[in-house]
C-alpha cells in the first residue's frame, strides 16, 4: 500500500480466492478451461488454482486433498453425466463440507446435466457462466 493510498483510505486489491476445483477425471478438459477462462485478460474473477493435478496413491491422496481444501477458500464442483460416478470428486464435496468451505455446484452442460450427488444437497447448482463463478468468487 502506498502512501497515497494510506492516506486517502484507499484498500490494497483483494488477493486472489484459492479455489478448489473438484471434478470427474473425464471431465478434465473443462477443469482446464475453467482455469485458462480465469487468467483471460476479460474475465470478471481471478482465482489461485488448489485442484489435484496428479494422481497420488490413495491414502496420500486423500491426506494430501484434504490439506489443499482447507486452505481454500471456497470449492466448485463441475457437474457432468460423469459427476455420479466420480469416487474422488464426491470424497471431495465431502471432505470440503465437513472442512466448512462454500460450495458452488456448475452444471459444464446446458443439456446432459446428469444426476446431482447428494454430497452437494443444500449447495448452490448453477449453469456455467461468467457471472455466477464472478458471483461466487466475490462472496467469499
Amino acid at each position: 500500500m502506498g502512501l497515497f493510498d494510506w492516506l486517502f483510505g484507499e484498500d490494497k486489491p483483494e488477493r486472489p480466492k484459492k479455489i478448489f476445483i473438484s471434478f470427474s477425471m473425464k471431465d478434465i478438459e473443462y477443469r482446464n478451461h475453467l482455469v485458462k477462462q480465469a487468467k483471460n485478460k476479460n474475465s470478471p474473477f481471478e482465482f489461485l488454482d488448489y485442484s489435484v493435478k496428479q494422481p497420488w496413491e490413495q491414502a496420500e491422496w486423500k491426506r494430501k486433498c484434504r490439506s489443499k481444501i482447507k486452505r481454500c477458500d471456497g470449492i466448485i464442483v463441475l457437474l457432468s453425466k460423469n459427476t455420479w460416478h466420480a469416487g474422488g470428486a464426491r470424497w471431495e464435496m465431502k471432505c470440503a463440507k465437513q472442512e466448512r468451505k462454500p460450495i458452488l455446484g456448475i452444471h459444464i452442460k446446458k443439456n446432459n446435466k446428469g444426476t446431482i450427488p447428494p454430497e452437494l444437497k443444500g449447495n448452490k447448482i448453477v449453469n456455467w457462466s461468467w457471472a455466477n463463478l464472478e458471483q461466487f468468487i466475490s462472496k467469499i
